[in-house]
C-alpha cells in the first residue's frame, strides 16, 4: 500500500476506505497543440477514445481534464494531467485521493520506447523503466505497485535522436496502424476494471 494511503485512512479511519468500484485511469501526456499527435500522447489518445466511446464530456478541473462514465457495474474516472509529462505525480495523486481510489485500482497509461511499436504490455507494479512520468508519479505516490498499461512507440531513431522521436509526430505508416492500437488499448481498460488486472494480463500480454 502506498505510504501516504496508510497515513490517510489512519487520519481518517474506516469510514473513509477507498470504494472498490470506481478506478482511476490516467492517460499520460502533454498539454498542447505542440504535442498533439506526437508518440509521447498515446496515453491521452486512449482515454480520448474510451470518452468518445462512452459519450463523457471533459471538464478542465484541477491539474488535469477529467471525465467518468460507468461500464459494467464500474466507475471509470479518466484523467489527462495538465502539469505536463514530468510532473504527472501531481495530478494522479489529487484526483486518486479525491476519488478515494484503491491502490490496485489505479491504471496508468503510458508510451514505451522500448517496446517495439504496437506491443503493449499491462503489469501490476515496476521500475519507471526511463520513463518521467512514472517517475514522478512513484516518487509522489512513495510506492510503484500500481498497474501500468505501457504502449510501444519503438525505438528507431539515431543515437542522440530519442527526444525526437518520442516527442515527434507519428510516421504515416505508424499513423495508419494507429487506431487498431488505441481500441486495443480502450478494451485493456475495459477489461481490467471488469475482469482483473491477472486475465487481463493473460488475454493480451502477447
Amino acid at each position: 500500500m502506498f505510504n501516504f494511503i496508510k497515513k490517510w485512512l489512519e487520519r481518517f479511519g474506516q469510514q473513509q476506505e477507498p470504494d472498490p468500484m470506481k478506478y482511476l485511469i490516467a492517460g499520460l501526456g502533454n498539454m498542447g497543440p505542440d504535442y498533439d499527435n506526437t508518440r509521447h500522447n498515446i496515453g491521452f489518445d486512449i482515454v480520448d477514445a474510451l470518452a468518445k466511446e462512452f459519450e463523457a464530456e471533459w471538464k478542465d478541473e484541477k491539474k488535469a481534464f477529467v471525465t467518468q462514465f460507468k461500464h459494467k457495474g464500474r466507475t471509470f474516472h479518466l484523467i489527462k494531467p495538465t502539469t505536463f509529462m514530468n510532473l504527472s505525480g501531481k495530478a494522479v495523486l489529487y484526483w486518486f485521493t479525491k476519488h478515494k481510489i484503491k491502490p490496485e485500482n489505479l491504471l496508468v497509461i503510458v508510451d514505451d520506447l522500448n517496446l517495439d511499436f504496437g506491443k503493449i504490455r499491462l503489469r501490476g507494479k515496476g521500475s519507471d523503466g526511463g520513463h518521467n512520468g512514472l517517475r514522478h508519479i512513484n516518487q509522489t505516490l512513495g510506492g510503484n505497485r500500481y498497474a501500468r498499461l505501457r504502449i510501444g512507440i519503438g525505438n528507431d531513431f539515431y543515437t542522440g535522436q530519442q527526444v525526437n522521436h518520442v516527442l515527434g509526430e507519428w510516421s504515416d505508416e505508424e499513423r495508419e496502424k494507429l487506431p487498431e492500437i488505441i481500441k486495443k488499448g480502450t478494451n485493456v481498460v475495459k477489461s481490467f476494471a471488469t475482469i482483473g488486472l491477472a486475465r487481463t494480463m493473460t488475454q493480451y500480454n502477447r
